[in-house]
């Protein structure tokens, strides 16, 4: 199967250094780009460890990753049979990283957690068949710049 992808306009940058930090900023990374890949993930682990529909993330050597601060980690066996490794903030539980053991070298930074991405677009999505519907993008939806003034009590 032949997979066509959007080219990330980073991948004309091989100097760009991407930043991120979790929540509470205890934990930061670097890491110098072009990512090898970025991806949007519907798998059922994803979902569980983002809180929402999908992860999404760009995918770098480790020899290009600098991470400051202690992070916990969390291990589990995929459909696949490889061990993936989450690594997280321990203070505010913020997602930073996932390995694979099936792609070892290589991290997968949480986009979430990244502060300069504007130049990255998901490539592939993977794990389409496990995409709650409820994770569609609705052209009918209202869709608001900021935050609405809208209250649980007005109803829709």
């Amino acid at each position: 199967m032949t997979v066509s992808a959007k080219t990330n306009t980073a991948q004309t940058n091989t100097a760009k250094t991407y930043t991120g930090a979790c929540l509470c900023g205890a934990v930061r990374y670097s890491v110098q780009g072009p990512p090898v890949v970025v991806a949007q993930c519907h798998c059922a682990e994803c979902r569980k460890i983002s809180g929402a529909g999908h992860s999404t993330g760009a995918m770098f050597p480790l020899t290009a990753l600098s991470l400051q601060g202690e992070t916990s980690t969390f291990s589990y066996t995929s459909g696949a049979g490889n061990t993936v490794t989450k690594s997280f903030c321990p203070g505010c539980g913020c997602p930073i990283m996932g390995q694979n053991s099936g792609m070892p070298g290589h991290g997968t930074l949480t986009l979430g957690s990244m502060e300069n991405a504007e130049d990255l677009a998901v490539q592939v999505v993977i794990y389409c068949r496990d995409r709650p519907i409820w994770d569609q993008a609705d052209p009918e939806a209202a869709c608001f710049e900021t935050q609405p003034g809208w209250k649980p009590e007005d109803g829709l």
